[in-house]
């Protein structure tokens, strides 16, 4: 299993990211995806998570209403909207993957993820 994000880079406060997470999963659509960030010094903290049919989705407190995650089962493939981006959203962001029907919430319980994606917001 190989998860590959993309989509991070440099840019200002307010501005807006199209993440991407490309999963090399035969059964992607058995697979609820998450996305969390670590930012140096903290912990890795639950971002979004979509359950694998995509009509579930959490959002943290910190992102509700910026945040947008959605799945294309023909692509394989798991997008985070990321708008009107803040300087405390600076942290690299890694998408993981899990065979389960439901929405996922704790870094933990995930089998796979990939490598990150930096993302980092000047202000």
């Amino acid at each position: 299993v190989q998860l590959v994000e993309s989509g991070g880079g440099l840019v200002q406060a307010g501005d807006s990211l199209r993440l991407s997470c490309a999963a090399s999963l035969r059964t992607f659509s058995h697979y609820a995806m998450g996305w969390f960030r670590q930012a140096p010094g903290k912990e890795r903290e639950i971002v979004a998570a979509i359950s694998w049919s995509g009509s579930n989705a959490y959002y943290s407190d910190s992102v509700k209403g910026r945040f947008t995650i959605s799945r294309d089962s023909a692509k394989t493939t798991v997008y985070p909207q990321v708008n009107t981006l803040k300087p405390e959203d600076t942290a690299v962001y890694f998408c993981e993957a899990q065979d389960y029907p439901g929405v996922m919430v704790v870094a933990g319980e995930y089998d796979y993820w990939g490598q990150g994606t930096q993302v980092t917001v000047s202000a």
